[in-house]
């Protein structure tokens, strides 16, 4: 792997933020950069990964009531970057500072190797639960 330094609750200025959405296509968080950095600044924990050259690869946030929920948002490592272990080192910074929390949510896209991704951490498809019967509801505005 690259020389990568982790840091959190780095404070990232608004034009690297809106490259490395970007970068992964997510327009419509770029839309409005300033709602963006909003965003990220009132997150409860936020981790960065940057490379040799000090560029942004990847960034995950979470927010939290610190006792009973973590929601893990916008886990994003840039496209040049995949396939080096920075997502999974970034969820894993996450999940260990909330170690202590019972419930670990996260809402992602229906695409292959999000699910796989995202099954490797340990997290769980509440489809594929089996058995255990969980409901999971979201209102979703603004997607027209």
């Amino acid at each position: 792997m690259d020389v990568l330094e982790f840091s959190d609750n780095e404070v990232v200025p608004i034009k690297e933020l809106v490259d490395l959405y970007e970068s992964v296509g997510w327009m419509r968080y770029v839309a409005d950069p300033d709602a963006l950095a909003r965003a990220v600044d009132r997150s409860d924990y936020v981790v960065t990964a940057r490379d040799a050259e000090g560029l942004l690869v990847g960034l995950a946030r979470v927010l939290s009531d610190d006792v009973s929920i973590m929601y893990l948002q916008d886990v994003l490592v840039r496209p040049s970057h995949h396939r080096r272990g920075i997502g999974a080192i970034l969820v894993q910074r996450c999940l260990t500072k909330y170690e202590h929390v019972h419930q670990n949510m996260l809402i992602t896209d229906d695409e292959p190797g999000q699910l796989a991704f995202y099954n490797s951490l340990g997290y769980h498809n509440l489809n594929d639960l089996g058995e255990i019967k969980i409901n999971a509801f979201i209102q979703m505005r603004g997607l027209d």
